[in-house]
């Protein structure tokens, strides 16, 4: 079996790590560059950077934080937000990230799915996807959860898997910052439904729900923001955890 990945998280607004609740109520949280760091040593598997405002800002990611990024890093990341050609993610790639992610332009653009892993190989994308839970129908939302589309979650994602998606990055929005547990069943189905990995996020809470996103969501990777970020859960302390309940992490 794959090792579980744990994956810290970090939204950036204004060069400075920043945490919501529902996607709204935004308060700063620190320095990207020295949590990630921090992160690192305690030993997370992965880190994910999202330039949370890029896409509705109308503006790239900010590429000079990301080599500031690399510098100090020695686990792989991720960066998404604002991505919406070739050559950024070129840039980014450049500049020291491991993946790039994408939500709001490959909603906009499925045809940049393709364009990207035809570059540069379905390892370096994940798409992202965030969707919110109404009457039993999840409707796909883009810019950071304001707009919704006519998109539905699960064929979405299956279309992004045939495109050449890497991973799937699925954030419930019902979820999100409630600290309350995942969203499970969406994201079994979706594992049943897919053959690239999935990365849970939206509601981690406690050591338990990562636990049952493992098992119960059959997610391949776990990921947070809060419980990190105001050190209510320590990375050492939940991979202890977790061996105890018989689940393989790194």
């Amino acid at each position: 079996m794959l090792a579980k990945r744990i994956i810290p998280c970090l939204d950036i607004r204004d060069g400075q790590t920043v945490k919501g609740v529902n996607f709204v109520n935004i308060i700063n949280v620190g320095d990207p560059v020295e949590l990630g760091k921090l992160y690192a040593e305690q030993g997370a598997d992965e880190l994910v950077f999202l330039d949370i405002t890029a896409t509705h800002e109308g503006r790239k990611t900010f590429v000079e934080l990301v080599k500031r990024i690399a510098r100090n890093l020695d686990i792989p990341f991720t960066v998404g937000g604002g991505i919406s050609e070739i050559r950024d993610a070129e840039a980014l790639l450049a500049a020291g990230a491991d993946k790039i992610s994408i939500n709001s332009s490959a909603v906009r653009n499925p045809q940049l799915i393709d364009d990207l892993a035809r570059n540069f190989g379905s390892q370096f994308v994940v798409v992202a996807i965030d969707a919110r839970e109404v009457h039993d129908y999840w409707t796909v939302t883009v810019n950071g959860g304001r707009i919704p589309t006519d998109k539905e979650l699960f064929s979405w994602a299956k279309e992004a898997e045939s495109r050449g998606a890497g991973e799937i990055l699925f954030t419930s929005m019902n979820h999100d910052g409630t600290k309350n547990g995942f969203a499970n069943n969406e994201l079994a189905k979706l594992s049943d439904n897919l053959t690239i990995p999935l990365i849970a996020s939206g509601g981690a809470g406690s050591m338990e729900h990562f636990a049952d996103v493992f098992t119960l969501g059959k997610a391949d990777a776990g990921l947070a923001a809060s419980i990190f970020h105001f050190h209510e859960i320590a990375i050492p302390d939940l991979k202890h955890y977790l061996r105890g309940r018989g689940i393989c992490v790194r």
